[in-house]
C-alpha cells in the first residue's frame, strides 16, 4: 500500500504543477491518469460504482465527486483534487485542495484550519485510541474557528478494496467507535465549510455541493496504525 501511496501522491502532484488558468478539469484528471499508469498502476476511481474519471475534481463549492469535463478553471478558484492509485490489489486515497492563480486570507485560512484538522486526526491514530478519537480531533480543531463539518460523507477503511469497514466520521465523541490496532488502514478526509455543513447531490448523480453554496475544503491521506504511530502512505 505504501508504493500505492507514493504513487497517487506523486500524481496528484504532477496535476497541481499545471493548475492554471485556462486549464480545463478534464486535462488535469488526463494529467493524473497518465501518472498514475508511467508507474505501473492502476487509477483506483476509474470505472468504480460507474465513476467516469481517474479523479474527482471539486471546485468551490464542490466538496466532492466533481466530474471532470470541459470547465475550465478561473483564477481564485479553489481546487480538490481526490484519486486513488492501485498496486498489487492494494488501494490508496489521497485529496488535496489548492487555489488556482490569486488566492484570499480568507481562502487560505481555509485551506489551512483543513489541512491542518486533517493532521490532528492522523496524531489521533494511535494503537489503543479508538476512530472516535480522530473524530472528536478533527472537530475540536474545526469548530472553534467557525467552519463546519461535513457529516454526511466520512472517512474510511482502506485496503484491497478503496471503502472498506469502518468508518472514520469527522466529528463526535473520543473514546467511542472501534478500538485502532496495528495493521489496519484507515482513508481520513475531513471536509470543512465555511457555511453550514448540510449538503446536496448534482443532477450528475455525483458532484455534491454545499447547501448554501459556501466554499468546501477536503484534505485526505491514507494512514496505516503501526506500534509505533500512524504512518502516512501517501507521500512520495
Amino acid at each position: 500500500m505504501r508504493e500505492a501511496g507514493r504513487i497517487v501522491a506523486f500524481a496528484v502532484r504532477k496535476s497541481f504543477e499545471a493548475l492554471e488558468q485556462g486549464i480545463t478539469t478534464r486535462e488535469l484528471d488526463d494529467i493524473a491518469r497518465r501518472a498514475i499508469e508511467s508507474e505501473g498502476a492502476v487509477p483506483g476511481f476509474l470505472g468504480l460504482y460507474g465513476f467516469p474519471a481517474t479523479a474527482c475534481i471539486s471546485i468551490n463549492e464542490e466538496i466532492v465527486h466533481g466530474i471532470p469535463g470541459d470547465r475550465v478553471v478561473q483564477s481564485g478558484d479553489l481546487v480538490t483534487l481526490d484519486c486513488g492509485a492501485v498496486v498489487d490489489g492494494y488501494n490508496s486515497d489521497l485529496a488535496v485542495t489548492q487555489v488556482a492563480g490569486s488566492s484570499t486570507s480568507a481562502k487560505d485560512d481555509l485551506i489551512n484550519t483543513t489541512r491542518e484538522s486533517l493532521n490532528k486526526g492522523i496524531e489521533a491514530a494511535r494503537p489503543g485510541n479508538r476512530v472516535g478519537d480522530i473524530s472528536n480531533a478533527v472537530e475540536s480543531y474545526v469548530l472553534p474557528k467557525s467552519y463546519e463539518l461535513v457529516r454526511e460523507y466520512v472517512g474510511h477503511g482502506i485496503g484491497r478494496n478503496l471503502h472498506e469497514p469502518p468508518q472514520v466520521p469527522n466529528f463526535g465523541p473520543a473514546g467511542q467507535g472501534l478500538v485502532l490496532r496495528p495493521g489496519l488502514v484507515l482513508a481520513i478526509e475531513p471536509m470543512v465549510n465555511v457555511g453550514k455543513w448540510k449538503t446536496r447531490m448534482l443532477d450528475d448523480g455525483w458532484t455534491v455541493v454545499t447547501e448554501d453554496g459556501a466554499l468546501s475544503c477536503h484534505f485526505e491521506h491514507t494512514v496505516a496504525i503501526t506500534e509505533d504511530g500512524p504512518a502516512v502512505l501517501t507521500v512520495e
